[in-house]
């Protein structure tokens, strides 16, 4: 199995070099639902919530600023291999205030592929609503230059039709993990979004679509010494010509391991094709995990980013009931 595991992270060293256009987080790994509509369900617990936020472009023009937040249940229904969620999505870009917001509900089922439950497959389906909103107010246009200057009162000779929009939408994925150990482990998975190809377009062009988007990911867990562990990371992403790489890896630093104190602490390096770097810091406390990341920005928009690129955080937390135990007692007689 470990040969598997070496071949899958192996396989996306040799994608081609890209660049994206879709909505992402650099934490990818910490965005479970987002990622994958396959994570569903797809952990160690009861509840699961995680909360995502990114903010970049500060140096350049008006902050683009992108929310995330999911939460999703196991074995839901009383169905074992049932896992169900939901996520929002809220993203602010540029001068023209384009603003995308996204809820969908997500499902998965889980197949053991083995009796130890240590190997699994999920598939998954996501779906929802989207809308997207801009402003006109902020935006300048060529009808509004006199020849010398810009005048803001003269009009822009443009004839919108709406600055609104809103469609369903309809995303899948499969993914497959195995526990090799106890600090082991092997993911990989890949995932389809925007399948139905919704209409998006503000000039009720009907030809004017929304591009399907594909990724795909990977991770594998090892332990180094005795308190290390090395978590080496890839992500794939194409929507239309656009694509996106990304590959690095994380260490973990094993503080403690006392119940009701499990501490560790995460440092790691990714690169992000012909567009950045970003190093992060990570932090577990029990069932909660927080991640900082910064993007170094490396493409040709440096000269005017002076290198600065986006500040993100997430936080997961994951809730375990505790199953109550059934007391042992013996029962006296009556006639005690």
């Amino acid at each position: 199995m470990r040969e598997l595991s070496y071949i899958g992270i192996f396989l996306f060293v040799f994608c081609a070099n890209t660049r994206a256009q879709d909505i992402h987080f650099s934490q990818f790994y910490n965005s479970p639902l987002t990622l994958n509509p396959a994570n569903t369900g797809q952990f160690d617990g009861d509840y699961r919530f995680a909360g995502n936020y990114r903010n970049q472009w500060n140096a350049v023009t008006i902050p683009f600023a992108t929310f995330s937040m999911s939460g999703d249940a196991r074995n839901v229904f009383g169905q074992k291999n049932l896992g169900l969620g939901v996520v929002f999505n809220h993203d602010n870009t540029g001068d023209s205030r384009f603003t995308t917001t996204v809820f969908n509900v997500s499902g998965s089922y889980n197949f053991s592929l083995n009796e130890s439950n240590t190997q699994n497959l999920s598939v998954g389906v996501q779906t929802g609503i989207t809308n997207k909103t801009l402003s006109y107010d902020e935006l300048r246009f060529d009808a509004q230059y006199n020849g010398i200057s810009f005048q803001d009162g003269l009009p822009n000779r443009e004839s919108f039709n709406t600055n609104s929009q809103t469609f369903m939408n309809l995303h899948s994925g499969i993914g497959y993990s195995n526990q090799i150990s106890l600090r082991e482990r092997f993911e990989i998975g890949a995932s389809v979004f925007n399948i139905t190809k919704p209409k998006e377009s503000y000039f009720n062009n009907q030809a004017i679509e929304l591009d399907r988007r594909f990724s795909a990911h990977t991770s594998y867990q090892f332990q180094a010494t005795n308190s290390i562990d090395i978590i080496p990371a890839m992500f794939f992403m194409r929507q239309g010509k656009y694509f996106e790489y990304i590959v690095g890896a994380r260490g973990k630093y094993i503080l403690s391991e006392a119940v009701g104190a499990t501490q560790s602490a995460y440092l790691g390096l990714f690169f992000r094709t012909k567009d950045a770097g970003f190093i992060t810091a990570e932090y577990d406390y029990n069932n909660w995990h927080f991640g900082l990341s910064y993007d170094i920005n490396l493409s040709t928009l440096r000269q005017a980013s002076n290198g600065r690129g986006g500040i993100e955080l997430s936080v997961i937390y994951i809730l375990k009931k505790i199953k109550p135990s059934a007391s042992k007692h013996k029962k006296c007689p009556n006639y005690l």
